[in-house]
């Protein structure tokens, strides 16, 4: 099979299984640079060798003659002492993924948001299904997270569900490579900078997490956009929020599903879930008066900081009357050409989008979730 049809291929699958996650040309030109002057060498990690096949995933670039390339392996032979000569090594062995330049690319213009069509990906019988038989086999550790971080046992569930369909689907691409193209041949967009910032970020972090657990860089696969394991994490959050919650020592969210529940849990505490809160209530809204009406509370960030009379007076109707002691935000949910569906958010609604910065990934969570929970009674 040629590498396009491949990556064609690869493409399809991903977008059927994975999630919709927010927007992340190629360089031209003759790509070189000076080598800087070598630094004093400091023991770093071997890297073991492993079988290279370029048709698997990308084609080889030689990053390592890029020249903004060349400036990161600078700043990581200074900031964190690795050995220059390994790094090169390195990065002469990534592969460039155009799939992944393709992925991040935004959805055309003009096409409107639909989220039932959205959610009739994620909340579905497979997942469903999947999700009762991932919830009694890990029934005990699910409610020993729930226990020690008050994160509720179905949230857990649906994360993990659309993510990766429990394991079933969690990325077939190197990390390095994956990473590495996104950082430095970001498509051009209006957050391009951003991007690659960020993912030159993850690109420091994979290494240092594979130095930190002894590992070859290499051996790290994941999604398109370097996620790995069943949560799919980035590397920087595994480094950061990942835990060792079945005490083995190590944090490994690629085979331990003790350590992914416990690591998503603790994800969401560490950005604000508040245990015993709610998460949403549906709304409807009023016709709004210019200037004063509801549409002010749309766009206003991935933040519960409005209360609830406030909300009122502007229009927002609630279905059911929430606690009039928090504070909310208004989550629209564009159906295309149909009316658009509304939700009061709570500040624990906020923290699942902090997984993912999307309105749809957060409900899709809740209502998988949800839909386990009812299907296992």
């Amino acid at each position: 099979m040629t590498f396009s049809k491949q990556a064609a291929l690869v493409a399809a699958l991903l977008l059927a299984f994975l999630p919709l996650t927010e927007s992340h040309a190629k360089q031209t030109g003759k790509r070189t640079a000076k080598k800087a002057a070598v630094a004093k060498k400091v023991p770093a990690v071997k890297m073991r060798k492993v079988a290279l096949n370029p048709d698997e995933a990308g084609e080889f670039a030689n990053f390592a003659q890029w020249k903004d390339v060349a400036a990161f392996i600078d700043q990581m032979t200074e900031r964190h002492g690795f050995d220059r000569g390994e790094l090169e090594s390195v990065f002469k062995r990534i592969r460039y993924v155009d799939t992944a330049i393709q992925l991040v690319k935004p959805a055309p213009p003009g096409k409107p948001k639909n989220w039932r069509a959205y959610r009739a990906r994620f909340v579905e019988p497979v997942r469903i299904n999947a999700g009762v038989e991932f919830w009694n086999a890990h029934a005990e550790t699910l409610a020993r997270a729930e226990e020690r971080y008050g994160v509720p046992a179905e949230i857990i569930v649906g994360i993990i569900g659309v993510e990766t369909i429990y394991g079933r689907n969690t990325g077939s691409f190197r990390v390095l490579d994956a990473l590495t193209t996104l950082a430095f041949d970001y498509p051009a967009t209006p957050n391009r900078d951003v991007r690659m910032n960020f993912f030159r970020g993850e690109v420091e972090n994979a290494l240092l997490l594979a130095r930190e657990s002894g590992i070859d860089p290499f051996s790290l696969f994941g999604s398109y956009a370097g996620a790995v394991g069943l949560p799919q994490f980035m590397p920087g959050s595994i480094r950061r929020y990942a835990v060792d919650f079945d005490g083995d020592g190590r944090i490994d969210l690629r085979n331990s599903t003790v350590d992914a529940i416990g690591s998503v849990a603790n994800f969401l505490v560490e950005h604000g879930w508040k245990t015993g809160e709610p998460t949403v209530f549906p709304a409807t809204v009023a016709a709004a008066e210019p200037g004063r009406g509801w549409e002010m509370f749309i766009g206003q960030g991935l933040e519960a900081k409005f209360r609830l009379d406030e909300l009122k007076a502007a229009g927002v109707i609630p279905a059911v009357e929430p606690p009039a002691d928090l504070p909310y935000g208004l989550v629209d949910l564009q159906n295309g050409t149909e009316p658009t569906e509304y939700w009061l958010g709570a500040s624990n609604f906020f923290a699942i989008t902090r997984y993912n910065r999307s309105f749809f990934y957060a409900m899709s969570v809740i209502d998988l979730g949800r839909a386990v929970r009812q299907a296992r009674r």
